[in-house]
């Protein structure tokens, strides 16, 4: 049987990232946070924490961290239908849900869904950045119980639900353009032209270049982790890049922006995956979340 009040111990270890901020949250002192993860080790018999600045988890103290908070969403279900087992509860820690989600849905659409769902939700969510195509592992190996990916097929146990299209265009600030492309936007011109990366797993750039130019071509590359440096760098005249259309059409219109080759936007599909087996806090959360994006994405062809 495992000991809940040991396995929360190493479940805020891994959110707080210290033993000192696990004994804020859990109201207790930092010697009582480590008595119980040491015991808690012992118990299963392998390292669960990686004591550092900040302390992390071991991939078997991830399991269990998703095991505590799969329990608390459960027990939250549980005292929708029996309010007198909540009542004989006591005040609780609210239920967390852990998703994955791509930096692009997180700048433009996402809020909203999230918005949606907190308006009559009071579970908390808990969200991991990734790139779309790779978002889907996140779940496949239990890390959390949904995640917004640019595959169709699902993971085994688990349902995809289209969502819709999200449009990106390969823009530049006026001076940029004027510096780099004066002679016109080719594979020459665009093998000089600085452009972004997300991070190595970030094929968005690599994929329009192919697109005009017909063959693999490698600008040099400027590494930015999120969405809104993406806009900040190319508005600042630092590089090309492939933003969201979301983000760029204000700038456009106000031409604080241009389209390097107008008519040649990407578009990336993506779908919301979720354990079948989950609790009801991903059905609500998957309502919110399909309701947001028929409004906000492009529809897909039928």
């Amino acid at each position: 049987m495992l000991d809940y009040p040991l396995l929360e111990a190493v479940a805020a270890v891994d959110r707080e990232g210290s033993f000192e901020g696990a004994a804020r949250a859990l109201h207790v002192t930092p010697s009582a946070i480590s008595q119980r993860v040491k015991l808690l080790e012992e118990r299963v018999g392998t390292p669960l924490v990686v004591r550092g600045r900040p302390c992390t988890v071991t991939a078997a103290g991830r399991h269990l961290c998703r095991h505590v908070e799969q329990v608390g969403l459960l027990e939250r279900d549980l005292h929708g239908v029996l309010p007198a087992v909540a009542a004989g509860a006591g005040p609780s820690r609210a239920a967390v849900l852990r998703i994955a989600i791509n930096a692009d849905s997180l700048a433009t659409w996402f809020p909203g869904a999230m918005a949606r769902f907190a308006a009559s939700d009071d579970t908390l969510l808990d969200v991991a950045l990734d790139d779309e195509a790779h978002t889907a592992e996140w779940l496949r190996t239990g890390q959390v119980l949904a995640a917004v990916a640019a595959r169709a097929k699902p993971s085994p146990g688990c349902r995809s639900v289209p969502l819709g299209g999200l449009r990106y265009l390969a823009t530049a600030s006026p001076p940029f353009v004027a510096r780099h492309f004066a002679d016109g936007v080719d594979a020459a011109t665009l093998a000089r032209a600085p452009t972004l990366q997300l991070s190595r797993k970030d094929e968005l750039q690599r994929r329009w270049l192919r697109r005009i130019c017909h063959k693999d071509v490698e600008p040099p590359t400027h590494g930015l982790p999120t969405a809104q440096a993406f806009l900040d760098a190319v508005l600042a005249g630092v590089a090309w890049a492939m933003n969201p259309e979301p983000l760029v059409r204000p700038h456009l219109a106000a031409g604080r922006l241009v389209e390097l080759v107008p008519g040649t936007g990407l578009e990336v599909p993506l779908y919301w995956h979720h354990a079948r087996l989950a609790p009801a806090a991903v059905e609500r959360l998957t309502r919110a979340v399909v309701a947001e994006a028929r409004e906000r994405l492009r529809p897909r062809p039928s």
